[in-house]
């Protein structure tokens, strides 16, 4: 499974490489940055995963989140997961919901810092035709 999902992110990056036009000396300057952005995309929208109940889609489709993946979770995901812990528990307080949801919604603010610095930067080296490809594929705004 972890096979094919390399080579689906493989392909996928070669079709991005192509629509843009980018060079194999291009590339090798933007596949870094494009992949950032990719990854701080995915992290700002933390928690995206879940579904209700707090569980996460995927085999058995009842895992809790830690168990979706081998992979460790980002601050996001870590705050989310303590949120939804909370939320599970009928007797939580009200003040312990108020302060997980605040660092929840701070690490997702810092995430989303991240991404518009790394978009920047992205946006540095980029044709005006690559940049508007990837307006297209929803990577930049």
């Amino acid at each position: 499974m972890r096979q094919r999902m390399e080579q689906f992110r493989q392909q996928a990056m070669e079709r991005m490489k192509e629509m843009m036009g980018a060079s194999d000396e291009e590339w090798k300057v933007l596949q870094p940055r494009i992949e950032k952005v990719q990854t701080l995309s995915r992290q700002a929208r933390g928690g995206m995963g879940f579904r209700m109940g707090g569980r996460r889609g995927g085999r058995g489709g009842d895992q809790p989140p830690e168990a979706a993946t081998d992979r460790e979770q980002t601050d996001v995901e870590k705050k989310m997961s303590d949120l939804q812990k909370l939320l599970q528990n009928k007797d939580s307080k009200a003040e312990d919901i108020k302060t997980a949801l605040t660092a929840y919604r701070d690490a997702r603010a810092a995430v989303r810092a991240e991404l518009e610095k790394a978009q920047k930067e992205l946006r540095e080296i980029l044709t005006l035709r690559q940049e508007a490809q990837l307006v297209t594929m929803g990577m930049l705004d």
